[in-house]
């Protein structure tokens, strides 16, 4: 029996909003609005967090979700950086991929068997890289992620891709065909659809939008979508 689940992605800027203030609690209380199944969060970083306070991935997980995963690309004595993958529903076939390129900042993808209710869902959640032959070879192995379920599948994150003519968007949805298209950065006039939901079969994604109040929590707007499993 098919059946709908909300998707959220949003780079959060580790909980730093534009006035210069770090507070993941507007971040939750911003998300919890939309009521999403599952969350992927980018730029999580406990090195922008007081040391009074929960470490960030905790604190997310807890507030956000029962089931999670993290993946993180820096990990140092200062903190750690990286995404997170929250869901209301237990997660399984956990992988965490490395997408690094040489001599560019750590990069990681983060791909999960959902178990909806309403059948299984193959969620992948990615922060690409800055610059076009990065992303290039980046979105080379997200694709052969997404090919693998012959099920529902939902890729979600801060693909940073800003270039129409052999950009990440047409390839990614030659294997995705659904997609949102919503202007999410920077959030106080958002200009560039960094931020970006892709589905399969199609037809699979039924709606979207965002919530321009995030525009006082981070420098990107979050992306909401339904999916039909």
């Amino acid at each position: 029996m098919s059946g709908t689940v909300r998707v959220a992605t949003w780079n959060i800027r580790g909980g730093v909003g534009a006035d210069g203030r770090f507070d993941l609690r507007r971040v939750v209380d911003l998300i919890h609005r939309a009521t999403p199944d599952i969350v992927a969060l980018q730029e999580v970083d406990s090195r922008r967090s007081a040391p009074e306070h929960e470490h960030p991935f905790v604190f997310l997980r807890r507030a956000l979700g029962t089931h999670s995963v993290e993946a993180r690309s820096i990990v140092s004595s200062d903190g750690d950086y990286g995404q997170i993958l929250i869901s209301r529903w237990p997660l399984s076939d956990i992988r965490i991929h490395d997408i690094s390129v040489e001599q560019r900042e750590p990069r990681r993808a983060i791909e999960a068997e959902v178990a909806s209710p309403h059948g299984p869902l193959r969620m992948v959640t990615t922060h690409l890289g800055l610059t076009f032959g990065e992303r290039r070879r980046q979105t080379a192995a997200l694709v052969e992620m997404a090919a693998r379920a012959p099920y529902t599948t939902v890729m979600a994150g801060d693909f940073n891709d800003w270039i129409w003519r052999g950009s990440v968007q047409n390839a990614i949805q030659r294997a995705l065909p659904g997609r949102t298209w919503i202007r999410t950065f920077p959030s106080w006039l958002p200009l560039i659809r960094l931020d970006r939901i892709y589905a399969r079969p199609p037809g699979a994604l039924l709606r979207s939008w965002t919530d321009r109040a995030a525009r006082r929590a981070s420098d990107h707007l979050p992306v909401f979508a339904d999916i039909t499993v």
